[in-house]
This record gives structure tokens, C-alpha cells and sequence, in this order.
């Protein structure tokens, strides 16, 4: 579990989160969503550590990681799994080498245990065999796959993916969505996804919350975001609804 507890963050003066509490549930995929410039990724980022917050506090299992030492940072960023956006793939190493990475960085195992780990990992994201492709040859849903694959392969118990369906046609974003809470239901692991993409809510928002302005404005799940009476969130869902017809009409 990921708990987060009113999270605050300005730059220049610019409010970007305003008191922000939630929790983010083991086992399940918790969703932050919102319009682009509502504070997801900041709010990823403190959770994560990349931006220190002005005040508040983050928690992993019980444990404070904001005011942490350093020590105690370094072990629980152990445990957590990055997904980027563009899949974050190194472009000179082998599909093979970029998922082993992390081990090579973080563990003292032994060059067959590696292996054994990046093999294991590939045949949960689909990728057997494709240990000596390089990402150039990778088509953007399987460097996706990679970037999962990556991103648990040293036994994490956090997933935190920044907009994993970016770029992706609607077909292979479902698939990437499925693969995602797959993974978090197997594994067990806390799973926290940015995204600004309703489709991806209604698929696996098992936890969701609503970012507008930088203020948490709603909370709920799939099974109820419809129903929901904020103004805001109506107007994000109804725009989610009209670029999805705008994409038809295109094609």
C-alpha cells in the first residue's frame, strides 16, 4: 500500500497540488487521472521521489519515505518498478540487456540467475525469444511490454506508470491496460497509473482519483465514476467521449 497524505507542490509560485491524501491499495490498479496540467505526473513524481513536495508525506507499507534517510530511500526505491512513456528503452542494448539492467545495477546475483529472472519476465509480458532484438526493431505496444517487463523484474512491489498507453492505437492500449492488472493481480503488488485516457479507467480503474487544478476532487472506481456529480469530471469523461468520435470520423 501507497499512502499519500496532503501532499502539497508550487513552482514559481504556481500551485500545481494542493493538499492531495489518498491511498493506493496492494493487489489492485489505482488510477490518477485528470486534463493535461492537472498535477498527475508532479504527483507521481513526489510519490516517487523525483520532486520533493512543500509539505506532506508519502508512505510505503507503513513506512515514511519523504522524510527518510537515505538509506531508507535507496531500499524502498528497491522495490519499486518505473514504466516511462516512451517506454524509456536504452536503444543501444538488446531487449535482454535493457530488461537485465536493473539487476546488473541493484543486485549481486549471478549471470545466470539474471537471465533466468529477464526470461521469466519476458514470457509474463508475451516477448519469448526476444532477448537479442534491439528496440529499433520493437513496435511501440511490445517497447511497452519491455518497459513492464523492466520494471519487475528485480521483484518490485510498487508499479508506477507514467501514461503507459501514450502513442499506442486503441487495440494494443487495451492489451497494454490487461497486461498491467494482470500483473498487479499475479504478483500482488501496489500499482499506481497516470493517464488521462477514459477507456484505460473503464478497463482497470479499480481505485480512481480525479485531479482538477491540483485539487483531488473525486475518488471512486469504475464501477462508479459514471455515476459521478462533479462538474468536472462530467466535462473530462464527455471529452474523453467526443475525441473518441472524432477518432472514428477520422479514420
Amino acid at each position: 500500500m501507497i499512502i499519500i497524505e496532503n501532499i502539497h507542490k508550487s513552482f514559481n509560485g504556481n500551485v500545481v497540488l494542493n493538499g492531495i491524501s489518498g491511498e493506493f491499495q496492494r493487489g489492485k490498479t489505482n488510477m490518477i487521472i485528470g486534463a493535461s496540467g492537472t498535477g498527475k505526473s508532479v504527483l507521481l513524481k513526489c510519490i516517487v521521489g523525483l520532486v520533493i513536495p512543500d509539505e506532506g508525506r508519502v508512505y510505503y507499507n507503513g513506512r515514511e519515505f519523504t522524510g527518510a534517510s537515505k538509506k531508507t530511500k535507496i531500499e524502498i526505491r528497491r522495490e519499486i518498478g518505473m514504466l516511462f512513456q516512451g517506454g524509456a528503452l536504452f536503444d543501444s542494448m538488446t531487449v535482454e540487456n535493457n530488461i537485465k539492467f536493473p539487476l546488473d545495477r541493484l543486485t549481486d546475483l549471478a549471470e545466470d540467475e539474471k537471465l533466468d529472472k529477464v526470461n521469466h519476465v519476458l514470457k509474463m509480458v508475451d516477448l519469448v525469444d526476444s532477448n537479442k532484438k534491439m528496440p529499433s526493431e520493437l513496435s511501440g505496444g511490445m517497447k511497452k511490454r519491455v518497459g513492464i517487463a523492466r520494471a519487475i523484474v528485480n521483484g518490485s512491489n510498487y508499479l508506477l506508470c507514467d501514461e503507459p498507453n501514450s502513442g499506442l492505437d486503441p487495440v494494443t492500449a487495451i492489451r497494454i491496460d490487461n497486461l498491467i492488472k494482470e500483473i498487479t493481480h499475479e504478483l500482488n503488488i501496489t500499482t499506481v497509473v497516470v493517464s488521462h485516457d477514459m477507456n484505460s479507467v473503464m478497463e482497470i480503474g479499480e481505485y480512481v482519483m480525479f485531479l482538477y487544478n491540483g485539487n483531488k476532487v473525486w475518488e471512486g472506481s469504475k464501477d462508479n465514476i459514471l455515476d459521478a456529480t462533479e462538474g468536472a469530471i462530467n466535462d473530462f469523461i464527455f471529452a474523453n467521449k467526443m475525441m473518441q468520435i472524432v477518432k472514428k470520423q477520422s479514420k
